[in-house]
């Protein structure tokens, strides 16, 4: 299941005037899961946007060696 559907599947209750989300922990794990590969997939493509810019040069880019 996307992280849309996760959301669109979330229920509400109001308790004492206050109104909560409520989703399965299952629901909340894939949630997360699906945050973090969007983040992930930014932090990627901001990373290949440098090494273009920097003409391939991982050294310009400011990339590490793998062993630093």
């Amino acid at each position: 299941m996307s992280g849309l559907n996760i959301l669109r599947s979330v229920q509400f209750v109001t308790v004492n005037g206050r109104r909560f989300a409520v989703l399965s922990a299952d629901d909340w794990d894939a949630l997360i899961e699906w945050l973090e590969t969007v983040e992930d997939v930014h932090i990627a493509q901001q990373a290949l946007a440098e090494l273009k810019a920097a003409g391939g040069d991982r050294q310009r880019a400011g990339w590490l060696e793998w062993e630093d």
